[in-house]
This record gives C-alpha cells, sequence and structure tokens, in this order.
C-alpha cells in the first residue's frame, strides 16, 4: 500500500479529500518523543473503515471556531475491518470486524484502570485524553478515510461476534464509536431511570441519541429542545415531546405545558459552546443552555453535559468565551443542590452492552439519529449538508461495505 484517502481541513467551511500515507504500525512522533515511549507499536493495529462518521465535534473544528490547523484530518467515528495486527496483538486477527471507541486510551495508565478511558494518561503529552482526527488531541491520524491505524488494539477495539450480522447491522453499530455511547452516558449520568421526565437540549445526531437512550432507560416522558424543525421531527419520530425554540414563551412554562409541572427529573446538554439564545433571530449566547438545564431540572437533580466546551473558541462572542469563560449561573445550580457530569464519555463504559441492544434487535439507532450513507468523495457535500442543519447522521462508507 502506498496511499491513503483522508478529508482534511482546509480552512473555515472548507473540508477537502487528500492522499496522505498509508497508516505504519507507529505511534505520532510528538506522542513518543514527548511521553517518552517507543514510537514502534507492535500493540496497534491497521483497520479498513468500513464505516465512519461526521460528527458535530468535526463541524465546530470545520467552521473555524477551534484552534485546529488547515491540515487536521479529520474523523473519530470508525468502524472498520482489521487488515495489519502488530506482533503483540493477542485477541483481534485480520478479518475481524470491529468499533473503535473515539476515545484512544492506553489502558495501563491509573485513569484506564479507573475506567475513565476519556481521560488517558498516556496517549496525548498535551492533557489528558486523545482522540482520532481532532485538534490538541495527540495528533492521531483522522479516521475519515480509507484506513487508520489503532494503538493499543486489544484494548480499544469491540470485536462484533458475527461478521455477516455485523454486516447488516452496521448503520447502527457504526454508532458506537461514539454518538450511541455518548448520548447514552448524557442520559445515565444525568439518573434517567425507570419514569423519569428527561429535557434535551439539542436535536442533532447526539440530543437524538440521548433521547432515545433516555426511553431505554425507561423515561416517562423524553422533550426535546431545537430550533431546527426538521431536527425536531426527527425527534418527534421514536416518540419524543418538542419545544421549537425559535417561538415565543419560557422554556419552564412549555414544559409545563405538556406535563404539567415546569420541571423535569433530568436534564442533558447536547448542544455545547456554539449554543444560541430563544427567539427567531437570537444570537449565540454559550451559557444558554447550561443556564437552561438548571432552571428546568428538579432540586437534587442531574445534568449530563456530553456537548463540547472548549478552552480555545476564537469565534466567539467575547475575549472570556474565547478561552472558555462562559457566564453560567453556578449559584442556581448551587442552590438546587445539582450534580454536574461534563467531559468526553468513555465509550468504553457503554459500548459493549449498547452493541448487545442492537445485534438483539432493541436498539434501532440509526432510525432515530436517520442514518444516510455517502460515499468518500461526498465528504464535503456533506459537511456543507450537516452544518446547514441537515436531519441527518452522515456515514461516510469509503469501501462500498455499507449495504442500505
Amino acid at each position: 500500500m502506498t496511499g491513503n484517502r483522508v478529508v482534511v481541513y482546509k480552512g473555515p467551511g472548507e473540508v477537502a479529500v487528500e492522499t496522505i500515507d498509508y497508516p505504519k504500525l507507529e505511534l505520532p512522533s510528538e506522542v513518543a518523543s514527548k511521553m517518552g515511549i517507543q514510537q514502534k507499536a507492535p500493540h496497534a493495529a491497521i483497520l479498513k473503515l468500513v464505516a465512519t462518521n461526521i460528527c458535530g465535534s468535526d463541524q465546530h473544528m470545520v467552521r473555524g471556531r477551534t484552534t485546529a490547523p488547515v491540515g487536521q484530518s479529520l474523523g473519530h467515528e470508525i468502524t472498520g475491518e482489521v487488515v495489519e495486527t502488530g506482533d503483540d496483538v493477542l485477541f483481534v486477527k485480520e478479518g475481524d470486524i470491529c468499533s473503535v471507541p473515539f476515545n484512544i486510551a492506553c489502558g495501563r495508565c491509573r485513569m484506564c484502570n479507573e475506567g475513565k478511558t476519556g481521560v488517558c494518561l498516556n496517549v496525548n503529552p498535551a492533557r489528558p485524553g486523545a482522540a482520532y482526527g481532532y485538534v490538541d488531541m495527540g495528533g492521531w491520524i483522522g479516521g475519515q478515510a480509507e484506513y487508520v491505524m489503532v494503538p493499543y488494539a486489544d484494548f480499544n477495539l469491540l470485536k462484533f461476534p458475527d461478521r455477516d450480522q455485523a454486516l447488516e447491522k452496521i448503520m447502527d453499530l457504526t454508532m458506537l464509536s461514539d454518538i450511541f455511547p455518548t448520548g447514552y452516558h448524557g442520559a445515565f449520568s444525568a439518573g434517567v431511570t425507570t419514569g423519569s421526565t428527561v429535557y434535551v437540549a439539542g436535536a442533532g445526531p447526539v440530543g437524538l441519541a440521548a433521547a432515545f437512550s433516555a426511553q431505554l432507560l425507561g423515561a416517562s416522558a423524553v422533550i426535546v429542545g431545537d430550533m431546527n424543525a426538521e431536527r425536531l421531527k426527527q425527534a418527534a419520530s421514536f416518540g419524543c415531546e418538542t419545544i421549537d425554540l425559535s417561538k415565543e414563551g419560557s422554556l419552564p412554562d412549555r414544559i409545563g405545558q405538556i406535563l404539567g409541572v415546569p420541571l423535569v427529573d433530568a436534564a442533558v446538554d447536547a448542544v455545547g459552546f456554539e449554543a444560541r439564545g430563544h427567539g427567531a433571530n437570537a444570537g449565540e449566547a454559550p451559557a444558554t443552555v447550561l443556564n437552561d438545564v438548571m432552571s428546568v431540572t428538579q432540586v437534587g437533580g442531574a445534568l449530563g453535559i456530553p456537548g463540547l466546551y472548549v478552552t480555545g473558541d476564537p469565534g466567539a462572542v467575547d475575549e472570556n468565551a474565547k478561552v472558555g469563560q462562559i457566564g453560567v449561573n453556578l449559584g442556581t445550580g448551587w442552590a438546587k443542590s445539582l450534580s454536574f457530569t461534563t467531559g468526553q464519555c468513555p465509550v468504553k463504559r457503554y459500548n459493549r452492552k449498547l452493541m448487545n441492544m442492537i445485534l438483539a434487535g432493541k436498539a434501532d439507532i440509526s432510525k432515530a439519529v436517520n442514518a444516510t450513507s455517502i460515499s468518500l468523495d461526498e465528504a464535503p457535500q456533506g459537511y456543507r449538508e450537516f452544518d446547514k442543519g441537515a436531519a441527518k447522521k452522515y456515514v461516510i462508507d469509503p469501501h462500498g461495505m455499507v449495504s442500505v
């Protein structure tokens, strides 16, 4: 092999498919040198991509709302077929189809041993935690590509038990790399359980996955708020109540019209730092969603916050927001004794059980998020449509292996 086609960030609003070197069983040089470990990676595997998805987190970079440099490779939602393994890989083999958690984790450090794989200590010299194809996340090559290298393969790869069954359900299984566990983590960490009432802010793919997960966890009512009518229609398609935030009326009052009371037991922020105020012409106000979910959550409740918040946003509305300081009304959260769970979802905590739900026919997550297959060459168009608010989850099919 001499090349590998991959989606690359070319500047605000622009991506392209370019050819880079075929992956090697090696760590990024920055990780190896600064972490003091060998670059050679006999613990790694190379995967041929079966499916790889466009994520809202990718879109933040492509909008120019992070410090991502031009040339940054993209893609952290990876499902693939093993085509090569290092000498130290024991439990996966060529031909296995596997889901790859977007968190890169060594499986050896304190955080990994505590199940906190989103903040592994050995894969990113800049900060705890790493991901494929993402700014400030260790320099790992992205997976919106034909091939990708996965380190610590025995730890990171989730092997599907049956190849034919996996290919049949690949549009669901591809969601295990990120948005299904992330949405589930948002709902689970908010304490959703049998009979809960739940508010999910945001009807993008993660918000839809969180709403679907809340239903799996036994919620009696799931309300989704957004300003995008098509995305709200998608939420309603699997039984959610919806609130169009572009229309007049306070959020507590509108929840009260649905539930009879203006409060929910649990809430999820699936929007993150590019939040907007309410109303048809509302501008960006990055603390809006966090303040909303605090205001509508019952005293003693919990908030799941899978929505992305960053420490560097060159396009932010003010100087404080450019470094991640936003106007959160923490006093409300303190006075109500609310609990908060933030940060990357530790995908390995959930992916095997969610895989079992998919394979048992009890979790049609692809239908909930309106999964739509496109080719690798169509990725730039997929990014443009997603940025315009398409009510779809774009699944890139680099090798024509996805059956829809």
